[in-house]
């Protein structure tokens, strides 16, 4: 497994340990010492960077399978990085390569990753070994951008947008597990695992009000001008072009798939989008007690006379 110490990753070696001895298991990480815990428990962790290939190959010496979770790299040099996951593990002579894609993957996307996944799904189907490319559902919680807007302005301000199929990253970690251990389950380039539902910001909108019992609204504004306040409020250029792709993609559909493999895979249904944003929600509040509680420790109330 690569990126263990990740939202994904760590969530697939927790389904696995649920599944095989901890002693089958081995894990590729930049930081070793993040992954403490799991060598604790008898997990194999060994140090493996995407961009020093040497290492990698050290990490996956003697595996039989090896997942690598698509490379973290904005703007260039993800491509380049999977490659390089993807050549260590044939170099150590994996009888079986596992991949997490994107369900949008394709040269011609409007959201730059989508090209990256799409050559690497390509790469993979080149070599002269098994592989399956998991075609992730959108994160749901990327919905967590939103949040400190709609809970402190009751409002999203986003550019137009279209459906997204948001799906759980529990949902994708699970049947990972469950490739990565039953072969049957699928095999090459999957269909889209998604989630049960697409729905656009306006409806992720009416979700929050629910949840919350406060009135949040989506505000549609030009790309132009969510541009420039997304860099008045301190986005780089880089990303904030970043993020106008996924708007772009998803007010052209791509991201628009609802597909029944994931439920299939699992043998149950999907977790909805409200269960992701119960957490988001929870979480949002926990950060913003430990805030509160941080700001009292450092600057006490003085007392009265």
């Amino acid at each position: 497994m690569t990126g263990a110490t990740g939202n994904l990753g760590g969530r697939i070696v927790q389904q696995l340990l649920a599944r095989v001895p901890a002693e089958e298991i081995g894990v590729s990480v930049r930081d070793a010492s993040r992954a403490s815990a799991l060598a604790q428990r008898g997990v194999r962790v060994r140090t493996g960077d995407f961009t020093r290939p040497a290492t990698l190959e050290h990490a996956f010496q003697d595996a039989d399978q090896v997942c690598v979770v698509s490379a973290a790299i904005r703007g260039g040099g993800a491509f380049e990085a999977n490659r390089s996951a993807i050549d260590a593990a044939i170099a150590v002579g994996a009888a079986r390569i596992l991949y997490t894609s994107h369900q949008a993957a394709s040269a011609d996307s409007l959201f730059p990753p989508q090209h990256a996944h799409a050559a690497t799904q390509t790469y993979l189907a080149q070599q002269a070994v098994p592989f399956v490319a998991l075609r992730n559902g959108f994160y749901a919680n990327a919905l967590g951008i939103h949040l400190p807007s709609a809970l402190s302005t009751g409002q999203i301000i986003v550019p137009e947008d279209g459906p997204v199929s948001w799906t759980a990253h529990d949902d994708l970690a699970e049947a990972t597990a469950l490739a990565l251990t039953r072969a049957d389950t699928v095999d090459g380039i999957s269909p889209p695992l998604t989630g049960s539902a697409s729905l656009d910001l306006g409806a992720v909108a009416g979700l929050l009000s629910t949840l919350t019992g406060r009135t949040i609204t989506r505000v549609t504004v030009s790309d132009e001008e969510w541009r420039a306040m997304a860099i008045a409020r301190g986005l780089s250029p880089l990303v904030a072009d970043f993020s106008l792709g996924m708007f772009r993609a998803a007010r052209r559909g791509e991201f628009d798939a609802v597909d029944p493999t994931l439920e299939r895979m699992l043998g149950r249904p999907t977790l909805p989008v409200e269960h992701t944003l119960r957490e988001l929600l929870e979480s949002h509040a926990s950060t913003s007690a430990g805030n509160r509680r941080e700001t009292m420790r450092l600057d006490p109330p003085r007392a009265t006379a």
